[in-house]
């Protein structure tokens, strides 16, 4: 059976883990009593986790048609002759209201009804609570005929198996292009070379001459014409100069003025230092890096000439990159991720660091310093990065054992450290 993926706005991605079967319809009777049967609608409510009468009722509400299913048979019938796409459309519909979180768009979520008659999704990967529009025709029927509050095992188990599948295929798509990639790049610098070899024609008798006449000047230029500035001699020549009584007073004032330059330049240096200069400093280097339009690539290159900490650098390339965090940062993390991988790829480079738990803990304080609208989102970024394969599970549980769980960041990302934990042990079961 062809699949598809849930939810319109991931129709493109090749490797996203959640699938549903591509809908199937039937026209069956004649004039009035003409019905649409969705073949295999038992098979998508499964792949949605609702159950089928839900899309079944939805079908109906909105074409203004009779609709039921019959949960002996597993008949989905709606009156009237239905396009397919017609169908498909409203279906899409139906998981944007009633399936997919409204915060990370995750598909794994469970309809609460709370006591006040109100329907609400839970996501079970970022923990964020969607409130539905109750003036939809769907939730009445939805507080007269409640779903099971949990999902069972076997649909849990299914998803992990998916995800595991999604995991491989993309590794293997993710090593083709690499050899696809290295030999492109291999035929593009032979050409390049050829080129170089038939257009530079080669040098003249006479530009032969002047590159050697220049090279002589630059011997000269290398001779350095300078007097000797050491104490020794500037005592030596003040002896010469002035009476011994004069000399050494005028070289003592010389000798305590040496040992406050010292004083001096330390003092300059905390100066710099202090209060958070050095942090800006690098946040206004890596803007105008960005602003010039350097590729993760280059920016990679222009950090590893940097003096600061790996840790200063995740923290400078944060802020650079998303400023105070704000609506919607979770979403431009992921757009953006290149660029951290890249500094990922330089600390790996250079002493093996543990990348993933500097990228964590830079993270971990940007949030805690930026606006409340990054901190709420972290859990979102954290999901985001493990969903690109950037983020370790081992990884992110040590970074949580370790931190302190009273504050804000962690309190946010709780929902999602219980979800890894849980998808984590179904899949060993499985």
């Amino acid at each position: 059976m062809a699949l598809q993926n849930i939810g319109a706005s991931n129709r493109d991605d090749a490797f996203y883990r959640y699938k549903m079967p591509r809908m199937m319809t039937k026209i069956e009777g004649r004039g009035n009593g003409i019905k649409t049967n969705v073949v295999n609608m038992v098979e998508i409510a499964k792949a949605l986790g609702r159950p089928a009468a839900y899309t079944t009722k939805y079908f109906g509400c909105e074409l203004g048609a009779q609709s039921k299913f019959d949960e002996k048979t597993g008949t989905s019938l709606v009156n009237g002759s239905h396009d397919t796409s017609k169908l498909a459309g409203l279906l899409e519909n139906f998981i944007k209201k009633y399936v997919q979180c409204y915060g990370c768009g995750n598909p794994e979520t469970e309809i609460l009804i709370t006591k006040t008659q109100m329907l609400q999704l839970k996501c079970a990967a970022c923990g964020f609570i969607s409130d539905v529009d109750m003036r939809d025709k769907l939730t009445a029927f939805i507080l007269k005929h409640p779903p099971e509050q949990k999902k069972s095992g076997k649909d849990k188990k299914a998803m992990r198996r998916a995800e595991k599948e999604r995991i491989k295929e993309g590794e293997a798509a993710d090593e083709e292009m690499k050899k696809l990639k290295k030999k492109a790049a291999g035929t593009s610098k032979e050409k390049v070379l050829r080129k170089k070899e038939h257009s530079s024609p080669p040098p003249s008798q006479d530009e032969n001459e002047q590159a050697e006449s220049e090279e002589d000047d630059d011997d000269d230029d290398d001779v350095q014409w300078q007097t000797d500035t050491s104490r020794e001699a500037a005592e030596k020549r003040m002896k010469e100069q002035l009476s011994a009584a004069t000399a050494d007073m005028v070289m003592l004032t010389t000798i305590e003025e040496e040992k406050k330059k010292p004083e001096v330049v330390e003092k300059k240096k905390l100066q710099e230092n202090g209060d958070g200069n050095a942090h800006e400093k690098l946040v206004s280097e890596i803007k105008e890096l960005l602003g010039n339009g350097l590729t993760p690539s280059q920016l990679k290159t222009a950090l590893a000439s940097n003096s600061a900490s790996h840790k200063e650098k995740m923290e400078a390339l944060l802020s650079a990159l998303f400023g105070d965090g704000g609506k919607g940062f979770a979403k431009e993390v992921v757009k953006k991720k290149k660029y951290l991988m890249a500094l990922m790829v330089m600390m790996q480079e250079e002493a093996g660091s543990p990348q993933q738990m500097v990228l964590l803990k830079g993270i971990e304080s940007f949030c805690g310093k930026a606006n409340p609208e990054a901190a709420k989102e972290v859990a979102l970024v954290i999901k985001g990065l493990y969903d690109e394969d950037m983020l370790d599970e081992e990884v992110i549980f040590g970074w949580y054992g370790a931190g302190n769980k009273s504050s804000p960041v962690m309190k946010k990302v709780a929902p999602f450290i219980e979800w890894l934990k849980n998808a984590e042990s179904e899949s060993e079961e499985g």
